[in-house]
């Protein structure tokens, strides 16, 4: 019975899981941090009024997303908005 695994065993694999895990997540976040601004981010990146934003959403001719209350705008459909 020299291959019984030990809780040793079991804490250091949870341990080496948690860490790839949390490697993950901070690279996934990197990457999406930078794809959805914040209304007023969006505002100053088109040089619109609170209004014009709000009527784009509206129409749906930009992407949004919306979390707690608060407006998130793809940074790629805004740069792109004008270029079509």
């Amino acid at each position: 019975m020299e291959n019984q695994i030990t809780k040793e065993d079991l804490r250091l694999f949870a341990q080496t899981i948690i860490g790839e895990l949390k490697e993950i997540l901070v690279k996934q976040n990197k990457e999406t941090s930078l794809e959805w601004v914040k209304a007023k981010v969006a505002r100053q990146l088109l040089s619109i009024s609170p209004a014009s934003l709000q009527t784009l959403r509206i129409s749906g001719k930009l992407q949004y997303r919306k979390i707690l209350g608060s407006y998130y705008y793809n940074r790629k459909e805004i740069e792109n908005l004008f270029n079509k």
